[in-house]
């Protein structure tokens, strides 16, 4: 094995001279199919250490959706309800292996921004999987391994031109890293220390607030996890073994919290009846059952997008009420939401309730912390400092 791949491009494609290198020893990293570049493999690499940290933390298979070297979704193979499985649009698919589920979950959390992506799974990629894959716009897959019917399969996907990786799975990384900037280099100690049930061992609000589920403890690692490999600032809301809302690469922590809390309402309006029977008209294209989906949502869809609809859909129904939105969103509690730093404000926990928020997971240590706890006791949120900062950049 060489410990070299050349890539297409870099960044761009007029950076013509690239590739990929490992210090010493062998490449870890195997191309299966296609041909890799270097944003390709920004996400796969940054995605394969989520999803095999979350497989650590909660021996699940797991999967993230990467767009531009931060998550889209990430998940574990927790099973679906029949709404999720329509909204996720694998209802016609049968029944799904837990890796397959685990993909289904994190690219349908947010499918507009998983468009295109780079999928990463913790297990071997079996045909359920493939299946899901195979019709889907996405750009490449990560994986430990695969079976050999899934791998023929992806190998057709793209005119043969699907990017299949696969990794070693027992491969750990040099105790540090360097990344060069406008020719310096900079050098740290890599941040390997796995995430797991202990960060949520200092409980900060009240000490009336007792017990944490397992389903709690599960969301609260998934978004943390989640948090570890997305550009920060940034903020993660999960909810039923998923990432829900990604607020990712903001320089106000506010704004990743709105951003992320914003996803997380259309992950659940998504789930209504008037949005799980849209009249789609046969033939319609998945990307275009997406966007229209997601226009029917928006506050600010342009005049151009909704005259559109009515290409698509049979008839055009009544779009939701504002009052049928928050009486919707209403049915939903018990979300989590972690930070990848301090909250420095209450406001953060202040629109986190407006979205279901019964659980928050952050560093602890804002000079403003006593007025952070007293927001979560008001709205009886059950909030843990960390002591961990998982800045990513």
């Amino acid at each position: 094995m060489s410990n070299e791949i050349p890539l297409r491009y870099g960044c761009n494609p007029h950076q013509a001279d690239a590739k990929l290198s490992v210090r010493s020893g062998e490449m870890p990293l195997s191309v299966l199919n296609g041909s890799p570049g270097y944003i390709n493999l920004m996400d796969a690499l940054n995605a394969w250490q989520l999803v095999r940290e979350l497989r650590h933390a909660l021996n699940l298979p797991a999967a993230a959706s990467f767009k531009h070297v931060s998550p889209a979704g990430a998940a574990v193979g927790t099973p679906l309800s029949d709404a999720l499985a329509h909204s996720y649009r694998v209802d016609d698919l049968g029944e799904l292996s837990p890796v397959a589920t685990a993909y289904a979950r994190a690219r349908g959390a947010d499918r507009i921004s998983s468009f295109g992506d780079f999928t990463a799974v913790s297990d071997t990629v079996d045909l359920s999987l493939a299946a899901i894959l195979k019709r889907e716009v996405s750009d490449g897959i990560i994986a430990p391994g695969y079976d050999s019917d899934a791998l023929e399969l992806l190998k057709e996907k793209k005119g043969g031109n699907y990017l299949v990786l696969q990794i070693d799975q027992n491969y750990e990384a040099p105790p540090s890293e360097a990344r060069e900037i406008f020719g310096m280099t900079f050098e740290q100690t890599s941040n390997h220390t796995r995430l797991d049930r202990s960060i949520l061992d200092s409980v900060a609000s009240d000490e009336r607030l007792t017990g944490l589920p397992e389903w709690a403890v599960r969301d609260l690692l998934v978004a943390t996890i989640t948090l570890k490999y997305t550009q920060s600032n940034s903020i993660a809301v999960a909810y039923d073994g998923q990432c829900i809302g990604i607020g990712a690469g903001q320089q106000s922590r506010i704004h990743c919290v709105r951003l992320a809390c914003h996803k997380a309402d259309l992950w659940f309006l998504r789930q209504h009846s008037k949005l799980l029977s849209l009249p789609f008209k046969k033939g319609v294209k998945r990307p275009d059952k997406d966007n229209t989906t997601d226009q029917f949502l928006s506050l600010d869809a342009t005049p151009k997008e909704i005259e559109s609809w009515a290409h698509v859909l049979e008839t055009v129904p009544d779009r939701l009420s504002q009052q049928e939105k928050t009486q919707w969103l209403a049915r939903f509690e018990g979300v989590s939401l972690s930070s990848d730093a301090f909250i420095p404000f209450r406001d953060t926990v202040d629109r986190a309730h407006e979205s279901g928020v019964g659980y928050i997971v952050e560093t602890g240590g804002s000079i403003r912390a006593e007025s952070v706890i007293e927001a979560c006791n008001e709205y009886r949120i059950r909030l843990h400092h960390s002591g961990v900062r998982l800045f990513h950049h």
